[in-house]
């Protein structure tokens, strides 16, 4: 018998992530690490405020808030720090609700981008962490989604008001992120990267006709690498966000339809990369049976703004569609019309 790729979570989950996300969105900027403390210092004879927190395992950090006397500052942080609090506590309930949480490095660096004002000046999350952002946007559970890779896209010029270094935002965060050499040697990184073989990516795209050219990027001082019909995956985008350690991350996604086509054809295009490429169609396959089944979506109005070539190669994924919507026969008709 075929098992479902998803289900749909309880209604009163969905409502306890729709405030989780609500309360995210108008927060403004996000306390990085933990909670933390307030402490009052005075050894120098003027007392001052600080706060302690856990930036990264093991490593205590204290940020001024404060001169003592400024009772607006002070209880503007307390207020941080309880908001901060309160969203810990629902990011560990929300993940034994079968919510997709991401790890802490993720959360990390998504924050700080956050903080500095990236995303709403256009940047956007794709990939994994995108596939597991919708997945808590329609409150649908499948098994748990990891990924050491955060995969960022712009479609133009972002609008920062002074360029922003991209590898000095990521080196102040002390998670020891290096640029990652390019393909060839000569060429200019488009990837930055922690130690170890496990350890955390970043990667930076945009769209190009030919796959993995680097293209300047003078806002971020840095490269992105090029992916054929990224214009399409990035022609809307959606405000949503990531779950990831103990926050909940505003950020931009790329409308889930265009993302299930996409991921189709990159499918199609790692040849040298099988284990990726049934991730991509598993993807694709679970979003598509969550829009169709709980949104009522028509797999047909997106299908239709993409470009010829896309489609060609989304019909080589038409096999291992038949073999995963067993269990999710509207979804795998319109496919098999769409594809035939």
């Amino acid at each position: 018998m075929a098992t479902p790729l998803f289900k749909l979570l309880p209604l009163n989950y969905r409502t306890q992530y729709a405030e989780v996300r609500e309360r995210a969105s108008s927060a403004g900027a996000l306390l990085p690490g933990t909670p933390g403390t307030l402490t009052l210092r005075s050894g120098t004879g003027y007392g001052y405020w600080y706060r302690r927190y856990k930036s990264v395992p093991q490593s205590e950090v204290e940020d001024i808030v404060c001169k003592d006397g400024d009772e607006g500052a002070l209880a503007e942080m307390r207020s941080r720090i309880e908001f901060a609090q309160w969203m810990q506590v629902q990011l560990k309930a929300l993940r034994l609700l079968r919510f997709q949480v991401a790890s802490k490095d993720v959360d990390r660096v998504l924050v700080e981008l956050h903080n500095k004002g990236l995303f709403t000046a256009g940047l956007t999350v794709v990939g994994t962490l995108a596939f597991m952002a919708w997945l808590n946007e329609y409150g649908a559970a499948t098994e748990s989604a990891s990924t050491e890779d955060i995969d960022l896209a712009r479609r133009q010029a972002l609008k920062l008001a002074v360029p922003l270094s991209l590898q000095e935002t990521l080196q102040a965060l002390r998670m020891d992120f290096g640029p990652v050499p390019g393909m060839p040697s000569t060429a200019p990184s488009t990837s930055l990267k922690r130690p170890g073989a496990a350890g955390l990516r970043l990667d930076l795209l945009v769209p190009g006709a030919r796959i993995g050219r680097a293209v300047s990027v003078p806002e971020l001082h840095w490269h992105a690498a090029s992916v054929p019909h990224f214009d399409y995956l990035l022609a809307d985008v959606r405000d949503a966000a990531v779950l990831a350690g103990g926050h909940c991350i505003p950020v931009r996604l790329p409308e889930p339809e265009h993302f299930i086509w996409h991921k189709l054809y990159s499918s199609a295009t790692r040849i040298h990369n099988p284990t990726k490429s049934a991730k991509d169609i598993k993807q694709a396959a679970t979003l598509a049976a969550v829009l169709v089944e709980t949104e009522d979506v028509e797999l047909a109005r997106s299908a239709g703004k993409a470009p010829p070539s896309v489609l060609k190669h989304a019909r080589k994924a038409m096999p291992a569609l038949n073999r995963l919507l067993g269990a999710h026969a509207s979804t795998l008709q319109q496919f098999e019309k769409l594809l035939a």
